[in-house]
């Protein structure tokens, strides 16, 4: 039996309104529970609706298509990034149960924002459609706003979250104003009929200026230099559960978004956006790890280290067509984990007000907590790319497709960015197992919330680099479906 239009449009935004209602629960929820009581089941209850939504969103594979006016397209490429979305913010939800009682946030509304910025993340990866994209981003952004302010005790917390709100407002204008620019130059906002326009040749110098302003605006999104100045103070100041979000979903929605855009809208204006993208992924891999070298604070250390790899997905974008899309989707799951973990165990290990944040902080942690040092080794041996891990295939399809484009001197400089890199992830493992640490410091037992948490994501971390030729071939289609349909 075939489903109907109604049982069709439904399923598309399916995780959107789980997620939606289980944020709108914990809401409700938040005012019965005494002011001094703990939130702990607000946080169970977001992690419920994320699991059910990716129940739903496995459920989508089965009803794929455009719905609501074909402004929204439900197919291999939004689900993966739906999939790697929610499962995000379920491993950050399982990190903050304990952190929020470690810091004595005792704030509710915490576990509806991560729930409703998820939507607008998820919404940014299906849309097609300019305006839609800009709703989702502000969805997902304002949310991300609030939460980098939750530590409300420390000034840190709030200078984060002043300087991502006005510098991400400024970044999203630029993006609003392309939107504007392409509307006049073709007058539609849907991205096939903009992709049609541009195909038959009517390109001027107003569609060339609203494709840089929008490509600006997608930059700042995505951390990538010349527009990543904010990322190392937001990340330093903002709770490290949050940062673990920050720079894994709103990022992985902005490559998506940056993948409809470039690849489908204005797929034919390559010539004009392809040494732009060359450009930025030379900048942020090397201006990425060279600043990462010099940091002695995890949380700084791991935000450049973003910029880097958020050059090395602009990599696969120079590359284009099938492989390069394909590898900058499998790239962004695989970081996606190995990032989140690392700062599941960064927020756990970090005490009470943040206090143990430095490397040297994570001397002896090999015999404090063995789960915690074992499992970080995993994430940075995989954001390295050592085998056997998700980061060495990732790496591998990176630079394979830019070789298969004849692109050899950005390959060139991506292996020896991977090279630099190699140092402060090692030096850090190096801290953990060969370095004493204070011997007044306690052991540090691991929560069962945080170990499950831990375990997901050094779980598929390993599962992405022993066995990665299911999500690889997820990904691609996803990757042929979106030049497809664009």
């Amino acid at each position: 039996m075939n489903p109907t239009t109604n049982e069709i449009q439904s399923i598309a935004i399916l995780p959107e309104l789980i997620l939606s209602v289980a944020g709108i629960v914990v809401m409700l929820a938040d005012p019965f529970l005494g002011a001094k009581s703990n939130r702990r089941p607000l946080g169970y209850l977001a992690l419920a609706g994320t699991v059910a939504a990716l129940f739903a969103t496995a459920m989508q594979r089965s009803s794929p298509g455009a719905s609501y006016f074909r402004v929204i397209q439900v197919d291999d490429f939004s689900v993966f990034f739906h999939f790697v979305i929610i499962a995000i913010t379920a491993v950050v939800t399982l990190s903050s149960l304990d952190y929020l009682e470690q810091q004595r946030i005792r704030a509710g509304e915490y576990y509806a924002l991560l729930l409703f910025g998820t939507v607008g993340m998820c919404l940014m990866t299906s849309a097609r459609e300019l305006l839609m994209l800009f709703i989702a981003l502000e969805i997902s952004s304002i949310a991300t706003y609030v939460l980098a302010g939750f530590r409300l005790r420390s000034a840190a917390s709030a200078e984060s979250s002043l300087k991502y709100f006005l510098l991400g407002s400024f970044a999203t204008a630029f993006f609003l104003y392309g939107v504007a620019l392409i509307y006049g130059a073709t007058g539609t906002t849907n991205i096939p009929a903009i992709a049609a326009k541009l195909a038959e040749g009517s390109t001027t110098g107003l569609t060339v200026m609203a494709l840089a302003l929008m490509i600006v605006g997608m930059a700042f999104k995505i951390s990538a230099a010349p527009f990543h100045v904010w990322t190392p103070d937001v990340y330093e100041g903002a709770p490290i559960p949050v940062v673990a979000l920050m720079s894994t979903g709103p990022k992985a929605a902005a490559f998506a978004l940056m993948l409809r855009v470039l690849f489908g809208a204005f797929g034919s204006l390559n010539e004009w956006w392809m040494p732009l993208i060359w450009v930025a992924a030379v900048l942020s891999m090397t201006l990425g790890n060279i600043g990462a070298l010099m940091q002695n604070n995890v949380k700084r250390m791991l935000a450049y280290s973003s910029i880097a790899h958020a050059g090395y997905v602009l990599v696969a974008f120079a590359a284009q067509k099938e492989a390069g899309v394909s590898a900058a989707i499998f790239y962004t799951a695989t970081y996606a984990a190995m990032n989140v973990g690392a700062f599941a165990v960064a927020s756990y290990q970090a005490g009470e007000g943040e206090r143990y944040v430095s490397i040297d902080d994570f001397a002896g942690l090999g015999r404090r907590s063995p789960v915690l040092a074992t499992t970080l080794t995993i994430f940075m041996l995989s954001l390295i790319g050592i085998p056997l891990t998700g980061g060495f295939f990732a790496k591998f399809y990176v630079f394979k497709a830019a070789l298969a484009s004849d692109m050899i001197w950005l390959t060139v400089i991506g292996v020896a960015n991977s090279a630099i890199a190699a140092y402060y992830y090692l030096r850090l493992i190096v801290v953990m197992y060969m370095k004493e640490g204070d011997e007044s410091t306690p052991l540090l037992p691991v929560p069962v919330s945080v170990a499950t948490g831990l375990l997901v994501a050094a779980g598929l971390t390993l599962y992405l680099g022993i066995l990665p030729e299911s999500t690889l071939d997820f990904a691609i289609k996803g990757a042929r479906q979106l030049l497809l349909i664009h």
